[in-house]
């Protein structure tokens, strides 16, 4: 049985997590979640409304299957790579260990998908560089910054890694995730 990692913490978008991580398992995958820490995660709810230039926040539903923190996983246990969005992404990325994480999924050219906010953490850790990707545009400047070829499209596949705009992006981002993982 493949095993695919989630990697999240705190204000992690709510949709963006547990939409993959009962997704995948539906699939027949087994599925880690891991955090800063072992504990519930605080998600959030971004949402697109009428007059607002931005998208909006509200508290969202507690996470509970974290079961590992950082520290504690062997990326080389794991088949492929989910990054959600929200606002973790910008806290995590500070993370060592996370980085260490990551780096080995694209060193070892296995599946990598990362959603909205996600590809904050490949730009922190140099990874886009001539790639094609997508992200929520807030987070374009920062891809474009890195040398990536920014489309905004539904899903962008480069390689091993393919990536989405926001939730809404969900059922196309997790059909090509899917069928990268069962390759």
């Amino acid at each position: 049985m493949k095993k695919v990692l989630i990697v999240g913490g705190d204000a992690v978008e709510a949709l963006e997590i547990f939409y993959p991580y009962y997704r995948l398992k539906e699939e027949g995958f087994e599925v880690h979640v891991a955090a800063p820490t072992k504990k519930e995660l605080h998600t959030v709810v971004h949402d697109f409304e009428e007059g607002w230039e931005t998208y909006t926040e509200k508290p969202g539903y507690l996470f509970r299957w974290v079961d590992k923190s950082f520290a504690e996983v062997d990326p080389k246990e794991y088949d492929g790579l989910f990054i959600p969005g929200g606002r973790a992404p910008e806290y995590i990325r500070n993370y060592p260990e996370l980085e260490k994480i990551v780096k080995h999924f694209f060193e070892a050219n296995k599946p990598v998908a990362a959603i909205c906010h996600g590809p904050q953490i490949l730009t922190a850790y140099g990874l886009l560089k001539g790639r094609k990707v997508t992200c929520y545009v807030a987070v374009k400047p920062d891809v474009v910054e890195c040398e990536a070829s920014y489309e905004d499209a539904e899903v962008v596949k480069d390689g091993k890694l393919v990536t989405s705009r926001a939730w809404p992006d969900l059922p196309a981002l997790m059909k090509e995730f899917i069928s990268m993982l069962k390759d």
